[in-house]
């Protein structure tokens, strides 16, 4: 499971967590990741979330794997206010809150990726405008194969830390 946090938490109260649940954290320490055994994801996110929202400024909590229903959980705590406004605008659709709430963030990303890939396709017009189509396409393959395989570095890169005076410390 992964945690994102409203803010990074302190060494200490990542120390205090680690103590009740074993974590993982990222460098700025904004997101978490953790294994959670349960009966169901579900169990298993609102657990974490008894285990730790007294420790960590969590925001959201969500399965790192999509379930057998290709879905990823999400757990969010909500203030009253807002469970109040999601229950009425859920009525007033016919449904569930958690079916609306669902419905809604994946209406969402549904609308972000098409807005995305509308300003990609923008870009690509500006770009084609001064370069060939097949330079385009060429130099995406490089950018995206370097991506997937980053060169080794070269001898010269590794001796680049080293002092420009010409002597090198014994090896």
């Amino acid at each position: 499971m992964e945690i994102a946090l409203t803010r990074p938490a302190t060494r200490r109260e990542l120390h205090h967590a680690c103590r009740a649940v074993p974590l993982a954290a990222n460098a700025d320490r904004t997101r978490l990741m953790t294994v959670r055994q349960a009966k169901s994801p579900g169990r298993a996110l609102r657990s974490l979330r008894h285990d730790l929202d007294r420790l960590l400024p969590i925001d959201v909590l969500t399965t790192h794997y999509p379930d057998a229903s290709s879905q990823v959980l999400l757990n969010v705590a909500l203030t009253r206010d807002t469970r109040s406004v999601i229950r009425r605008a859920a009525t007033a659709h016919g449904q569930k809150p958690a079916e609306f709430v669902a419905r809604t963030v994946v209406a969402a990303v549904e609308r972000d990726k098409q807005v995305r890939a509308r300003q990609l396709a923008v870009q690509l017009r500006r770009i084609l405008v001064h370069h060939a189509p097949e330079d385009v396409l060429i130099c995406t393959a490089r950018i995206l194969l370097d991506r997937r395989h980053p060169a080794p570095p070269t001898p010269r890169d590794a001796d680049s830390s080293l002092p420009s005076s010409g002597s090198h410390p014994p090896r």
